[in-house]
């Protein structure tokens, strides 16, 4: 049995917070515990660029600081250095992030003993890793140290600020506000072959512009503006009297404007992205489309409804498909409006 951590032992602790967007939301519930079993101390969460801004949104984790990494190891290892931190909880696996907080001289580093790093570590975590949600492992890597954590889902509440983005970005598109907002989050980071195809996408975003009369937001980072650039095309071609009524912000918003814009929406309609998980966690009904990589592990937590294809070959967690992608493929516009439609009548 693991013995319980000393609460009011650490008085700086830092959080070495997950490399990937939709990790980082899923390990919140996990970082909260660790918040709360360090009441007394003061906690910095410590983030890449990329990610280091989800914790300035409304979290349970409530940080005192957000370190944001810099690219460079050296120059990472020296802000963590300046942190005088005594204590840091790792949430990746990697050999550098360890080797890092070594070099940084926090005494105490605690972690899951992976990637040969064993030996750099004060307090290791037993999780096997196998298996299961992402959300759940965060959770069994806490409970290893001696942590606490219940399996509330993770939640996220956008700042004041993100609101106020949220809505100056409306307001200058031209976006009343009593319209009822889709959110469409079409790209996605891991490889094309997590991508609906763009076209199916675009049906379904005409169909619910005139018959569902909504408005639709295309979201995402700037590698996704290819995948918004097909949706506009085929609109252009196929549906020219609903443009009006949809948005193209994809890499054109910060993740703060993303959380307040998501937490707006009647329904997020995504892939399996950092972005589905940004929305699920803010609050609206998730419809994500699931290929290569598998559900259970990376589904959205919450009210969602999760498509997929009953096909041999997935998950198979290729970026690219050797063959004709059938596991998206054969995921219909007619399923996908359906699923969004349903969710739409529940909601006044």
């Amino acid at each position: 049995m693991t013995t319980a951590a000393p609460r009011e032992a650490a008085q700086r602790v830092v959080i070495r917070a997950p490399n990937w967007l939709g990790d980082a939301v899923l390990a919140l519930p996990a970082m909260a515990a660790l918040r709360d079993h360090f009441a007394g101390a003061s906690l910095t969460v410590a983030a890449p660029a990329g990610v280091a801004a989800l914790f300035r949104e409304g979290t349970g984790v409530r940080p005192d600081a957000v370190l944001v990494l810099p690219a460079s190891p050296r120059e990472g290892v020296r802000a963590l250095r300046e942190g005088r931190f005594d204590l840091g909880v790792l949430f990746p696996n990697s050999f550098r992030s360890a080797w890092m907080l070594r070099r940084a001289g926090v005494p105490e580093r605690w972690g899951i003993a992976r990637s040969a790093r064993g030996f750099l570590l004060t307090r290791r975590s037993r999780v096997s890793g196998e298996g299961g949600h992402h959300a759940d492992y965060y959770r069994a890597l806490v409970r290893g140290l001696g942590v606490e954590c219940d399996d509330r889902p993770p939640t996220l509440a956008a700042s004041p600020a993100s609101k106020a983005s949220a809505a100056t970005v409306l307001s200058r598109a031209g976006v009343p506000a009593e319209d009822r907002l889709i959110g469409v989050a079409p790209g996605a980071a891991y490889g094309q072959a997590k991508q609906w195809p763009p076209a199916r996408m675009a049906e379904v975003i005409a169909r619910l512009v005139r018959e569902r009369d909504v408005t639709c937001l295309l979201l995402g980072a700037t590698h996704d503006r290819s995948a918004a650039r097909e949706i506009e095309s085929w609109l252009r071609s196929h549906a020219p009297d609903t443009l009006s009524r949809v948005l193209d912000l994809v890499g054109r918003t910060d993740l703060g404007s993303l959380v307040g814009l998501a937490a707006m929406c009647r329904v997020f309609v995504s892939n399996d992205s950092g972005a589905m998980h940004v929305a699920a966690a803010a609050g609206p009904p998730i419809v994500a489309m699931f290929g290569p990589t598998d559900e259970r592990a990376t589904r959205p937590l919450g009210v969602a409804d999760v498509l997929t294809a009953d096909v041999f070959c997935r998950p198979c967690h290729l970026r690219d498909c050797p063959i004709d992608h059938r596991c998206m493929k054969r995921i219909t516009a007619e399923t996908v409006f359906a699923a969004v439609s349903r969710h739409l009548e529940a909601v006044p």
